[in-house]
């Protein structure tokens, strides 16, 4: 095992810097969308009255540095499987083409989807969530940086997905790119402490069964309910879905509801 890591480790700080930067990337990007809009046309899509403290946000941005580090160290593990070839990451299209690339990775949002809502779920079971999900759950008004303010055991249960989706299904470098990318983006914005969702996101509509900001928003105010990550359906299916939320979604998309009773 120590000759093993020892022939990859060069890759490391590499796998490192790049976990890191896509994080910070996408954060900051949409804090500073935020600083922008915040004042002006986003003015009445803030979910909750009250703002994250500066403790808050400093606590959310080092622990979301720790959860890089960790989630950079399940992806060295799996460089180093797809390297050794004991799981296949491809880059070419010699064997399968696009089509494959677009199925594998619309199973692996469908199975990630599935692989959040239970483990969230159970790491809210009264005798796991101090250990793992206490953490996160400390930003009871969310901001872009609890997106990864993850314990270290909850980090690892997070990273685990992707290497234990590709030991079962082989998948083309670039789709692992954008499944990345996507859910790092999806993260920071159901974090976001303001709706950026059209109204198209409204349920009932064309895209009603996504998620929102503000259905995840509501998962942190109340510390229940709500807890898929792309998708309504398990919530939906398991009666886990907060009964105020359509209406919440519509009021805040719409405009017609002042943010002092939006909380």
């Amino acid at each position: 095992m120590i000759e093993l890591l020892q022939k990859h480790a060069s890759a490391l700080p590499g796998i490192w810097a790049m976990d890191t930067a896509r994080y910070l990337l996408a954060a900051g990007l949409v804090a500073l969308l935020l600083r922008v809009l915040a004042p002006t046309v986003l003015k009445h899509r803030k979910i909750q009255v009250r703002d994250a403290s500066a403790t808050d946000v400093r606590r959310e941005i080092l622990s979301s540095l720790r959860s890089a580090l960790v989630f950079s160290l399940l992806g060295f593990v799996l460089y180093i499987a797809a390297r050794e070839g004991w799981v296949t990451i491809y880059n070419g299209f010699a064997d399968a083409g696009l089509v494959y690339l677009a199925l594998s990775l619309a199973l692996m949002f469908v199975a990630h989807d599935a692989y959040f809502y239970w483990t969230h779920r159970l790491m809210h079971h009264r005798r796991l969530f101090g250990l793992f999900h206490r953490w996160h759950h400390l930003s009871r008004t969310p901001t872009v940086w609890t997106a990864y303010s993850f314990s270290v055991p909850e980090a690892i249960v997070q990273g685990a997905f992707v290497p234990l989706f590709v030991a079962l299904v082989p998948m083309h470098a670039l789709a692992l790119f954008i499944f990345v990318a996507v859910q790092v983006v999806r993260n920071v914005m159901g974090h976001a402490g303001y709706e950026l969702h059209p109204a198209a996101f409204t349920p009932g509509r064309w895209l009603g069964w996504n998620n929102t900001t503000t259905g995840h928003d509501l998962h942190h105010e109340l510390g229940r309910y709500n807890y898929g990550f792309y998708f309504r359906w398990w919530d939906k299916l398991m009666g886990t879905e907060h009964p105020g939320y359509p209406e919440k979604f519509k009021a805040i998309v719409s405009g017609k509801v002042a943010a002092e009773v939006r909380s």
